[in-house]
């Protein structure tokens, strides 16, 4: 039976579950051919795709995990937001428009066009596998979270909805179906979390309370509440800062464009997107310190946004309000699940299977049962801390990867095997250990606790320096292969050197 109070919300919910599907059918109806599946034919314009990419890039860490940690820890974890939005800033520099001129339909794909080795494209997949899956299993354990919280369900019961319908999604229609839902679903997350914001704004200025006790609240240096608190804050913005550059599922979305101008054009309009979104849970945040501090210890800290409307406002107006937070935050968790699973579908697809429509299905179903399963299973963490640690493995691998490789021509293809590995062990054991149980008892309070919970400032200097140690002692490709790899890369598209490369992906 369902309470008076949650009805506003199980409403909510329900609208936003079904305008998803709603829009996840439309999008279904235009998907005919492996390309639609995989980019959306490389057809999607600037605004539209800025808007789908902010829409799956502000996942339920965005939406619940910073409003919780900046309620909890105070000015320094408003770095999470900065370094979010800042990622950006390297990706439309340094990646974007010479990814989209590489014509690769994914990042593994880009591994062999720009180095040439079979085996390190088999080893970039398990990267980009890894990576996902380890930003899928927060997505599920917030959406089980969020729905135990409003409605009194087992927690299981979230994460399967959502996995659900993230799955069907995906399966039917792809890259294609799902950037409908993502456009859709930026704005509505950005008025979900916007309006409850203004309007506690306006309750603040017009019955300030006392804020006399929140000084330490507000000076930075206190650190994200583990040991060695500057070396957390530092790693936290290497690995928010890099990390986005090695996000797969950001990454594919450039392939969507047609041409480089048009991915450049998208990343700067996402920074603006992503940076105004990010300014109301910052605001919702500092009124859960002041309002509800007793919301921190409800669930974790991700209950806070969750929590505070009701909590400040009571009543309707508090219920209605509550309900939208709600309606924002499911739509995080299917906006970012599933453009993580369409990333992980899209490279099992192509680098296992035989690339065809079916294949794509089919590693969509088993790409996003297992994650699923790891959720019920695994740790819960606060969401922002393990976002932040796929950040870390991102940041650790594929940034190295892809800014060596569009920059650097000494790269070989052993130095970037050599680096992947060392940054992929080091920052995915410390993420292994988090959502297995944590750092053990007798290394909790010193280095190797921070280094855990915060691997970044150690595993990404470790994979740049190997890439290039590594590089140069090996051989690598011929001085004419690396220049015609350049000349595509940087060329302007007018040149023609930018054509996409042809594929041969056959249509179901």
């Amino acid at each position: 039976m369902v309470s008076h109070a949650s009805v506003p919300t199980l409403v909510a919910l329900l609208a936003s579950a079904v305008a998803t599907v709603g829009f996840a059918v439309y999008g279904v109806r235009l998907a005919r051919t492996t390309s639609d599946f995989l980019v959306a034919s490389r057809s999607v314009g600037p605004r539209f795709n800025a808007a789908a990419i902010s829409g799956e890039y502000l996942s339920a860490a965005s939406f619940l995990g910073v409003a919780g940690l900046i309620a909890k820890y105070g000015a320094d974890a408003l770095w999470y937001p900065v370094g979010f939005t800042a990622g950006y800033l390297g990706l439309l520099m340094f990646v974007a428009a010479p990814l989209r001129r590489s014509g690769a339909y994914t990042v593994p794909d880009f591994t062999e066009f720009r180095l040439g080795s079979l085996r390190l494209r088999r080893l970039a997949s398990l990267v980009v596998v890894l990576v996902c899956a380890v930003y899928l299993i927060p997505q599920f354990q917030g959406a089980g979270l969020t729905l135990r919280i409003l409605l009194g369900v087992p927690g299981w019961v979230g994460a399967v909805a959502v996995g659900s319908i993230v799955i069907g999604t995906v399966v039917g229609g792809g890259m294609r179906s799902i950037t409908f839902v993502q456009a859709f679903q930026y704005w509505l997350k950005l008025t979900a979390v916007a309006l409850p914001a203004l309007v506690l704004t306006a309750h603040f200025f017009g019955d300030r309370p006392a804020t006399a006790d929140l000084g330490p609240w507000l000076r930075p240096g206190g650190g994200l509440g583990g040991p060695h608190p500057l070396y957390a804050v530092y790693s936290l913005i290497i690995a928010t800062f890099l990390g986005t550059m090695g996000l797969p599922h950001v990454l594919v979305r450039f392939y969507t464009n047609p041409d480089g101008r048009a991915a450049r054009t998208t990343a700067a309009t996402v920074i603006g997107l992503v940076g105004a979104f990010y300014l109301f849970p910052t605001l919702l945040g500092a009124f859960a310190r002041i309002y509800a501090p007793q919301t921190l210890g409800a669930d974790a800290s991700d209950a806070a946004a969750l929590l505070l409307p009701e909590s400040v406002l009571g009543g309707l107006p508090g219920q209605l309000l509550g309900a939208l937070v709600a309606a924002g935050a499911l739509a995080a968790f299917l906006s970012a699940s599933s453009g993580l699973l369409v990333s992980i579908a899209g490279v099992v697809s192509t680098d296992l299977l035989r690339g065809r429509i079916r294949d794509f299905r089919v590693a969509a179903l088993i790409a996003g049962a297992v994650p699923l399963a790891l959720s019920l299973m695994v740790v819960s963490l606060d969401l922002s801390r393990t976002v932040g640690l796929a950040f870390s493995v991102a940041a650790s691998t594929l940034c190295p990867l892809l800014t060596l490789g569009i920059w650097w021509r000494g790269l070989t293809a052993t130095g970037a095997a050599a680096g992947l590995i060392a940054g992929g062990l080091m920052s995915g054991a410390a993420t292994a250990v988090s959502v297995a149980g944590g750092v053990p008892d007798r290394a909790a309070g010193g280095w190797p606790a921070a280094v855990l919970s915060y691997p970044a400032a150690v595993s990404v200097p470790l994979a740049f320096a190997t890439m290039v140690a590594v590089s140069g002692f090996t051989r690598g490709q011929s001085a004419r292969e690396v220049a015609r790899a350049f000349a595509r890369l940087h060329a302007p598209e007018r040149l023609g050197m930018g054509a996409d490369r042809e594929r041969g992906l056959r249509s179901a």
